[in-house]
């Protein structure tokens, strides 16, 4: 693609900077927009009955005549994710490789969208044309099959996306990355690179996945005479197939449990991706035929969420499966930074029921060390460096190894989501931000819950409610009945009488007292209320709980 003097590409990222997850970037020139993956991330422990988080679109539903696609670079959920709720919204094309768009196919059928959306395979080599852009898809590798980088060709120049990468030069399925077309988009003249920081403050290389094979061969040797329950990201289908091979050449059974474990070994192994040996893999109500020496379980739960089936397993509320004394339970995860005090919890409710638990070597990253991203830069030789992917530390260090790597200083762009960044040959520089941040699902509920209910649920969870009822006469405003108060999270009503009975006597009072002086406004009369009984409380138990009073009125 020919480069037009003085032509300026916007980059915009709408999610995936400030944290692990919800990957997205938009690519702005002229009337053409491509947004590169489209991912969700699981909420914090401060968003109380939040199920999802998904990138605030705004700025591309108020520009959506120019979005002409979304290209996928692989499928983990934080960047695929979000696609079901935006697409509802934003219904163009996905363009991906062949497993990948196998799993996002299962999230559209879940939605009812598999029909109405446009979905292109791309093979690696492959370019498409979106409007005034032409994007290559390239091999990389990754913690699943099918991860690709991306080389996209705009008028303002070539721009080269990692995606999510390491250099593996064994791995267990396919080929390496491909570092010779790197190399030759290197020398074609590289406008920006935008690379992977998940492991940038990790010095050396990221280990082969091929390296795990002897040490799962190892465990099934040592534990023959037990059960193996193994847990892992149901994404990574090249872990899961070692497992797989291990079971069946130790002549043990495997049953595949969690909804999204099922979801993508049915996936994979319908696209030739997973290799099951025949009468592997077994139903999990078949469990009971066989004794413990004879099966293996691969289940979702590795990062320790409540819901999942590991997690309820050790908290025996698993309906099939019960955690025995002499179980080998393996985790084959490192926690995702913030989920730490989960996995222990369940580590620690799997050693009190017996079990014995592996999470040391059992596991490599999907992630470029610090070598691997500098050989990148010295193949793409890029005048401008955006680090993508990671916390501001991670980009921070990838920013450092850049400029190691010759990226002069000024060129180097640390952003944060709704930022947009022009870049022409000449200059590059960011402008007036865009709308984005965090849209929170809960239930079928999308953007319904907003930091202010967050606050509301923080504030109940913490402190409780308490709320007063008041029955007043409609004309002559007299105070009939109440104020009763009912307390929820409170504090514990059969030991706390005296407090009550003392707080409803200080409500009595001060709404005796609005009676006097004539107050009939309901909302001054309630505000009067909140403001007394949160300050007699305060005084009282230093507590602060939600103050409801509800007033009602009758003839």
């Amino acid at each position: 693609m020919k480069v037009e003097e003085n032509a300026k590409i916007k980059i915009i990222p709408l999610g995936g900077l400030e944290a692990i997850g919800m990957n997205m970037t938009a690519f702005e020139y002229d009337d053409t927009i491509v947004v590169v993956d489209c991912g969700l991330s699981f909420p914090d422990d401060e968003m109380l009955g939040i199920d999802l988080v998904i990138p605030d679109i705004t700025y591309l539903k108020d520009n959506a005549e120019k979005v002409k696609g979304f290209v996928i670079t692989h499928g983990h959920e934080d960047h695929i994710g979000a696609l079901p709720y935006v697409l509802k919204e934003i219904n163009v094309p996905i363009y991906a490789t062949k497993l990948t768009l196998g799993i996002i196919d299962g999230k559209l059928k879940e939605h009812g969208l598999e029909k109405l959306v446009k979905k292109k395979v791309v093979k690696y080599g492959q370019t498409i044309n979106l409007g005034c852009f032409r994007i290559e898809f390239i091999k990389v590798n990754h913690s699943i099959a099918d991860a690709v980088g991306l080389a996209i060709f705009t008028p303002a120049g070539l721009i080269v996306h990692t995606g999510d990468f390491k250099i593996d030069y064994t791995p267990l399925f396919g080929d390496t990355t491909d570092l010779t077309r790197f190399g030759e988009l290197g020398k074609k003249g590289v406008l920006a690179f935008m690379c992977d920081s998940t492991n940038a403050t990790r010095p050396g290389f990221t280990s082969s996945e091929r390296t795990i094979v002897r040490t799962i061969d190892h465990i099934f040797a040592e534990n023959s005479k037990h059960r193996i329950i193994i847990a892992t990201f149901a994404s990574n289908v090249d872990r899961v197939q070692q497992f797989i091979n291990s079971a069946h050449k130790y002549g043990r059974k495997v049953v595949v449990e969690g909804r999204s474990m099922v979801n993508i070994v049915q996936t994979a192994s319908e696209l030739g991706y997973l290799q099951l040996p025949e009468n592997t893999l077994i139903d999990i109500e078949e469990l009971k035929n066989y004794t413990d020496d004879q099966v293996t379980i691969i289940t979702t739960g590795s990062q320790g969420e409540s819901m999942a089936a590991l997690s309820r397993m050790a908290a025996s509320l698993h309906r099939k499966i019960t955690i025995k004394p002499g179980d080998t339970v393996i985790f084959s995860s490192n926690p995702i930074p913030g989920n730490e005090k989960a996995v222990s919890k369940v580590i620690n409710e799997l050693s009190m029921q017996g079990a014995n638990v592996i999470f040391q070597d059992t596991h490599v990253s999907g992630h470029a060390c610090q070598e691997e991203i500098k050989l990148l830069y010295s193949l793409v030789k890029p005048k401008y460096a955006i680090p993508l992917h990671g916390e501001y530390r991670h980009r921070r260090a990838q920013a450092e190894l850049a400029e190691a790597m010759g990226v002069p200083k000024e060129n180097i762009f640390i952003l944060s989501s709704g930022d947009v960044l022009e870049l022409s040959e000449k200059e590059g520089y960011t402008k007036e931000p865009v709308q984005a941040g965090s849209i929170l699902v809960d239930g079928l509920g999308v953007g319904d819950v907003g930091n202010i209910v967050l606050r509301d649920r923080q504030n109940l969870a913490e402190n409780g409610i308490i709320i007063v009822v008041m029955t007043f006469e409609k004309y002559s405003n007299q105070l009939l009945a109440g104020p009763d108060i009912v307390s929820r999270g409170f504090v514990y009503v059969r030991e706390a009488e005296n407090l009550l009975e003392d707080a409803r006597n200080i409500v009595n009072d001060a709404v005796l007292d609005c009676v006097d002086r004539n107050i009939s406004d309901w909302g001054k009369i309630k505000m009067i209320v909140k403001d007394t009984l949160s300050d007699y409380l305060w005084k009282k138990i230093k507590r602060n709980p939600m103050i409801l009073p509800i007033i009602m009125e009758v003839e």
